[in-house]
């Protein structure tokens, strides 16, 4: 297997991980369920599965196109991850997806961005407790998750319209710019 093949299995469990966060979210709902969705995390963070919200803030020159087939890997797998028979109902999260303007879903995806990658980087080094609060948080918080969506436009693909395209890409850019805050943070307090 070479090298995009093996960036690509990778991304689709990442994203198949972060579906199953999504459904125990979805059954569960509330704090509980923003608690519980953290499995999705500390799998792909265990596994080292390639998650483009757990690398975005940890890319360089030389592998941010490594994003890009990613992204489309977690894709995959949070479509197939929709393909289960779980009757989740996610008309509430595309409908205030469809009602936000695309600005507003960057700074919202921001804050995920930010909070992804302080729990990545505390679970790298052993200490899993920052992310089992950074996730509930994000969610709590209200803030987009590009992966954690994709799972829901999955799920509810027929609810779906061309205009939450926008929104979605917007969460894309948002989420890889605040994954990236901690890093200039980082660089600053040196």
């Amino acid at each position: 297997m070479n090298y995009i093949q093996k960036l690509l299995l990778s991304s689709i469990l990442a994203g198949c991980c972060i579906g199953i966060g999504g459904t125990v979210y979805l059954k569960v709902g509330g704090t509980a369920g923003a608690v519980l969705f953290s499995i999705g995390l500390i799998t792909v963070v265990s596994y080292k599965l390639k998650l483009y919200t757990g690398a975005a803030g940890f890319v360089t020159k030389s592998n941010i196109l490594d994003l890009i087939p990613m992204l489309f890997g977690n894709i995959i797998g949070c479509i197939l991850l929709s393909l289960f028979p779980t009757n989740l109902d996610v008309t509430t999260i595309i409908a205030s997806r469809a009602a936000c303007e695309w600005y507003n879903a960057f700074i919202l995806a921001i804050g995920c961005g930010v909070l992804m990658t302080i729990a990545v980087t505390f679970a790298r080094e052993g200490k899993w407790l920052p992310l089992l609060f950074a996730i509930p948080t994000f969610i709590l918080c209200g803030f987009y998750h590009c992966i954690a969506d994709a799972f829901y436009y999955a799920v509810g693909w027929q609810q779906l319209s061309i205009n939450i395209l926008p929104v979605y890409i917007a969460t894309v850019a948002g989420n890889f710019v605040g994954c990236n805050i901690p890093r200039v943070i980082k660089t600053i307090n040196q």
